[in-house]
């Protein structure tokens, strides 16, 4: 499947199998693996920061074009590791007394604000951050023996990793909060049926069909436009009004106009042959937002 790799941890040098993930590649697409298997890649804050930081690797690497995500041994992730026991989730305040922000979202709004695309390759069960985790991913591939749990409730916890906004955008209203109301483990084929994943295939095959996936996104196509649409879809999908889609959109189209992409693009149209895009995600890409504040 893959025709390099990097078996690391990104941030620290560390290497080999206790690495919390595994990098690798397959041409052009980033492979991201969870690696725990023995803990069924129960999520730590260390897995959590070596998967932010290698999106900054990707983000700042143009021969990348998108990013699949999966899990080593039988589970995708079985959520947050709870060998601290009835503490696990006692966090420290941060400075002044501040609420310390959710791990979880943390990842995840680092995968919503990835400028390539993110697909899951969920291998297997997954449950609380293990679930939630993938929900900003731009499609979600399951194997036939995959399970979801939205089991927060069943623990005293409320859904955490911005899934409250996430899973109703994906879902509805109504089978999210009966997904996380009633504590709920999902099939494969239940969550294909309400749009949580996109396919349901043999477990041999969930890796390769999202490889396949990811690349079907992002062959022929420009990859700044590629970023740039990701963005516009998601950030609207939570616009108050059309107005605010025709400002990002009337900016994107602005900038793009005068960039080298689009009239690469144009000619090889009129010209009958395959467009050669030369702007770059990590040098070209213009800010169609207003930068965000605080967190």
């Amino acid at each position: 499947m893959t025709t390099e790799s990097d078996h690391r941890d990104p941030t620290s040098g560390e290497t080999g199998a206790e690495a919390p993930i595994i990098v690798t590649r397959d041409d052009e697409i980033t492979i991201i693996t969870l690696n725990r298997p023995d803990r069924l890649n129960a999520f730590t804050s260390q897995m959590g920061d070596q998967l932010m930081a290698t999106l900054d690797d990707t983000d700042a690497d143009d021969s990348v074009r998108a990013v699949v995500i999966t899990g080593a041994g039988r589970a995708f992730c079985a959520g947050a590791d709870l060998g601290a026991g009835a503490s696990t989730f006692e966090l420290t305040e941060e400075a002044a007394g501040e609420v310390p922000r959710d791990y979880g979202g943390r990842v995840s709004l680092r995968i919503f604000e990835s400028l390539k695309p993110v697909v899951m390759a969920v291998n297997g069960p997954s449950a609380g951050v293990g679930v939630t985790m993938t929900l900003p991913a731009d499609a979600r591939i399951a194997s036939e023996n995959a399970r979801f749990g939205f089991v927060f409730a069943k623990r005293g916890l409320v859904p955490e990793a911005c899934s409250t906004w996430f899973l109703p955008r994906l879902v509805g209203l109504p089978t999210a909060l009966h997904w996380t109301l009633g504590a709920q483990m999902v099939s494969a084929a239940e969550a294909l049926d309400a749009g949580l994943v996109q396919q349901v295939v043999a477990p041999e095959e969930v890796v390769d069909t999202a490889i396949a996936v990811a690349r079907s996104m992002t062959a022929g196509s420009a990859p700044v436009s590629v970023a740039l649409t990701r963005q516009l879809l998601w950030r609207m999908a939570g616009a108050p009004s059309p107005w605010d889609a025709h400002r990002a959109d009337s900016t994107a189209i602005y900038a793009r106009g005068r960039m080298a992409d689009v009239h690469e693009g144009v000619m090889s149209f009129l010209e009958k042959r395959d467009p050669v895009f030369t702007d770059s995600v990590a040098t070209d890409l213009p800010d169609i937002f207003d930068t965000p504040t605080g967190w």
